[in-house]
């Protein structure tokens, strides 16, 4: 990741809080931070100082942290979704901004992405030769999944998504819930001929069975093994084709979430 440092700080149950920071500087943000606790623990450990704050949703297990954090470090700004309601955003934004972010290197892409909820947002960092480019996602994506749709509509979402897979290839994927084993099987039975899933999900259990994330990954992979990505791919729409026809990525997407849900 070049100059980048990153830690991943577990929270909750399967909840991860990032800290990005730029190597030799003791100035950090954090993404997400639902749990101050861990984060000031983090801070403590290795003598950072917290220089700002990136959210993408109002979610308390993304957001219930802020407050205690502001009031250790006062002054900072705290970058959110302005069309939704969190207790101490500073600097609302609403998608295409470019922002200068204090102990980060500009510019940080804000990228809409709306479904999870009604004005989600991703920041993505782009890469340069020899670095990738970062992206935390929030719960619009994830390893071999993507969010529950609790406020946008599917075709909200496909979009979302279609956005995130556009990045560059590189780009590695920073999402807030270690969910990819979980996803695993129902994406193994949307796509069971899928050879490239087959060999990802060994390297998942194998991870996971010692107790490894498996976040972040790579996007170029995620394309190929995430069905909530291939909507318009025959072999997505033939899983679902009994409730969605083939070429209508949206309705597609619509059966492959309703289906998740029920599994």
């Amino acid at each position: 990741m070049g100059e980048y440092t990153l830690t991943r700080i577990p929270a909750f149950r399967d909840n991860y809080l990032w800290l990005l920071g730029v190597t030799g500087s003791l100035n950090v943000v954090v993404v997400d931070p639902g749990e101050a606790e861990a984060v000031e623990a983090v801070l403590e450990q290795t003598g950072t100082t917290l220089a700002a704050i990136l959210l993408t949703h109002h979610h308390a297990d993304h957001c219930g942290g802020v407050a205690r954090l502001i009031q250790h470090f006062q002054g900072i700004p705290v970058f959110g979704p302005g069309a939704e309601s969190i207790t101490g955003v500073t600097q609302p934004l609403s998608g295409g901004e470019a922002l200068s972010v204090p102990g980060v290197r500009a510019p940080v892409q804000v990228l809409a992405v709306p479904g999870h909820t009604a004005a989600h947002l991703a920041y993505f960092l782009p890469g340069e030769i020899g670095r990738p480019g970062l992206l935390f996602c929030g719960d619009t994506l994830f390893g071999l999944g993507c969010g529950r749709l609790f406020e946008g509509t599917a075709a909200q979402m496909n979009a979302s998504l279609a956005r995130l897979a556009a990045l560059p290839d590189d780009t590695l994927v920073f999402c807030a819930h270690e969910y990819t084993l979980l996803n695993l099987p129902f994406a193994e039975a949307v796509d069971p001929d899928n050879a490239a899933l087959l060999h990802r999900g060994e390297s998942i259990r194998r991870l996971r069975a010692c107790g490894e994330a498996t976040v972040p990954f790579r996007l170029v992979e995620e394309r190929a093994t995430n069905p909530f990505l291939r909507c318009s791919e025959p072999a997505i729409a033939a899983a679902v084709a009994d409730v969605a026809e083939e070429g209508d990525p949206v309705a597609v997407f619509a059966a492959l979430r309703e289906w998740r849900n029920r599994w």
